[in-house]
């Protein structure tokens, strides 16, 4: 998995939108915004005992399968605009990349989009309350494993949501300590120029 910022172009979604000069994301900057990612054994997904750690760890009950590109994903134009649509959920959204490659973008602290490159093996959880959205890149196919503790739920809620109270949780939780400590670091700054 490769993360970075990415740019302000209209480019083609698909394509990587560095910045330049690029300006890659640490996983550490990731975990900071809640976001966890393990490397697992697409091959052997079925019997993987690392796979099976962890959904017993966190709970992860329900599983299903999802193929997106233009050949297996009926209304394929419809869904893919609709999944790069800026939203948030109320429950984590977990993804296994059992094959093939995407993107999933989510925003920082400073509300800057992060491009986050998953492949085959990369397994990624967003927070319940992340602003986020995925498009497939240039390759145009992604077969991934979608996980959830009890039944799915498949709602989005598109930007904005500032005041949903899932929303103000995620801020709370990951956001608010970044944000305050680039408040003091800047009223800093300040006091030291004067």
């Amino acid at each position: 998995m490769e993360a970075w910022y990415m740019d302000d172009s209209a480019e083609d979604q698909r394509m990587p939108h560095h910045r330049n000069p690029p300006e890659y994301v640490s996983l550490k900057k990731l975990a900071e915004l809640g976001i966890l990612h393990w490397v697992l054994d697409a091959d052997n997904y079925e019997t993987d005992p690392d796979l099976k750690h962890i959904r017993k760890e966190r709970g992860y009950s329900y599983e299903d399968f999802v193929d997106v590109s233009p050949e297996a994903l009926p209304n394929y134009e419809t869904k893919i605009k609709n999944f790069y649509e800026e939203h948030i959920h109320t429950d984590e959204e977990i993804r296994y990349c059992l094959d093939g490659s995407g993107y999933f973008d989510v925003r920082d602290p400073e509300d800057r989009w992060i491009r986050i490159w998953v492949h085959k093996g990369d397994m990624i959880v967003l927070p319940a309350g992340c602003y986020h959205r995925f498009s497939l890149d240039a390759n145009n196919y992604l077969k991934a494993m979608r996980l959830f503790v009890g039944e799915p739920i498949w709602t989005p809620y598109n930007r904005p949501q500032d005041e949903h109270p899932v929303r103000k949780e995620y801020i709370n939780l990951f956001l608010k300590p970044h944000l305050d400590k680039s408040d003091l670091s800047l009223a800093t700054q300040n006091a030291e120029t004067v």
